[in-house]
């Protein structure tokens, strides 16, 4: 690929693990300040990413994401005050990789679509996401628990997301099936942060088959199977 053309970081091809990604052309570029400034901070947050997946974020300083960026002590305080702060961008974009794709599978094919094949969808967008973008899939599940208590209130804003997107698909209406899907989305949740943990992303994978057996049971048990 030319050093001219950055790569969509949203893409399944790109890798986490490469602190080159993005690197801005040397010399003349022509490249707005918008655009150098969205590149230089798409590179401190995969940065960030790459670094926690070595120490976590406790021993991730400041130094470490801007060796693995590429981009000076100045170009990181330009873009984020402090560590914690660039924590909450990493996050955020964690969220949009994986919340948004796993939305939009779930809800493929409209409301009227069979509950069983849309959690099917869901699971496969959820965990492939993870599965192959395990850096910020750390940034979601584990680092969260060492970033303090605003990353942890994320967290759990998110697990929340993830209840009301499966409670509708599965047709939740009374406050007990609200807590099925949350036990539900808690078991998910624990299960696959087990297995980033210790770097298992074809364990992630194969959780698809039997957390769709369960999902499924669960569809008809709340009368939308």
């Amino acid at each position: 690929m030319p050093d001219s053309v950055a790569p969509d970081p949203r893409s399944p091809d790109r890798r986490d693990d490469d602190p080159t990604v993005d690197r801005l052309p040397r010399g003349r570029h022509g490249l707005s300040r918008e655009e150098v400034v969205r590149s230089q901070r798409e590179r401190i947050i995969h940065g960030m990413a790459g670094a926690m997946a070595v120490d976590g974020y406790v021993g991730t300083s400041v130094t470490a994401i801007l060796k693995r960026a590429g981009v000076s002590r100045q170009t990181f305080y330009e873009q984020f005050t402090s560590k914690e702060e660039c924590f909450a961008a990493t996050y955020a974009w964690a969220v949009e990789i994986v919340l948004a794709q796993t939305t939009r599978a779930a809800e493929a094919g409209g409301p009227g679509a069979d509950p069983g094949d849309r959690v099917d969808r869901m699971l496969e967008s959820y965990l492939g996401g993870l599965a192959s973008k395990p850096q910020f899939a750390r940034v979601l599940l584990i680092e969260t628990y060492a970033a303090g208590p605003t990353a942890l209130q994320a967290r759990i804003a998110l697990q929340r997301r993830f209840v009301e997107v499966l409670g509708g698909i599965l047709g939740a209406t009374t406050p007990e099936d609200l807590f099925r899907c949350e036990v539900l989305v808690g078991a998910i949740s624990s299960l696959v942060t087990a297995r980033l943990a210790t770097g298992d992303t074809d364990g992630v994978l194969a959780l698809q088959e039997p957390l769709s057996r369960l999902l499924r049971r669960e569809a008809a048990a709340f009368g939308a199977g």
